[in-house]
């Protein structure tokens, strides 16, 4: 493109457009290489359902008793149930029960706690 008259030094001279092509490749392979780097040093992510804590043994003893309560709260007037919920409450084994139902959130306590009561308030 260019002759000996126009380019003296024999030097490799490269347009404005090319540059800004090679600069833009460069820009796009160096984020890919960026991208690629923090995909490889990316942790495995926890899929935990609902997103919430797992809940710890002093949380679900709290939340036990609050369960019964509110069941015993529910059924004054029948003596039968207040009596076995009061009995279940003071079997309850929170490490027995946290060994049966590993990793549980709040929203799984409720749904175990209304599996093991629905047969004492019938």
């Amino acid at each position: 493109m260019f002759n000996s008259v126009n380019n003296p030094f024999g030097k490799r001279i490269e347009s404005a457009v090319s540059t800004g092509q090679e600069k833009r490749q460069n820009q796009q392979e160096q984020q890919k290489d960026e991208e690629k780097r923090y995909l490889e040093n990316d942790e495995k992510d926890e899929v935990k359902i609902g997103g919430l804590p797992i809940l710890t043994e002093e949380e679900i003893l709290y939340m036990t008793k609050n369960y019964i309560q509110k069941l015993i709260s529910e059924n004054e007037d029948n003596p039968k149930t207040i009596e076995k919920l009061n009995k279940f409450l003071s079997k309850f084994d929170v490490k027995k029960f946290m060994k049966q139902n590993p990793n549980m959130t709040s929203a799984d306590f409720h749904m175990v706690m209304y599996n093991e009561t629905a047969s004492l308030i019938s």
